[in-house]
């Protein structure tokens, strides 16, 4: 039985709004590939997240063989698998300082 939708929930202590945003980043281990969470995000709190995630990443080390790109900030659509998410490039050059 395919379980009921339910909402995605900002990361931020009590905003309480649905989550548009998910930064994240491509991971690979030359085998497996997948988005790297850092937030979930509303777009009131979305430069707040994305500058955390790029300083999270920022202080990540990698394993021999590991690449991961940059942290993006792609739009939450529900049904959507990662592979499928759009990367929000104009948000992602609004929101650097």
């Amino acid at each position: 039985m395919p379980m009921p939708p339910y909402p995605i929930i900002c990361y931020s202590s009590g905003c309480g709004r649905v989550a548009e945003y998910k930064i994240a980043a491509r991971w690979s281990d030359g085998v497996t590939e997948e988005l790297k969470t850092y937030a979930l995000t509303c777009a009131d709190c979305l430069p707040l997240w994305f500058r955390r995630s790029r300083e999270k990443q920022a202080a990540c080390r990698l394993a021999a063989g590991e690449t991961l790109e940059s942290a993006g900030i792609y739009g939450i659509e529900r049904g959507r698998r990662d592979r499928q998410l759009q990367r929000c490039l104009d948000l992602e050059q609004r929101s650097l300082p």
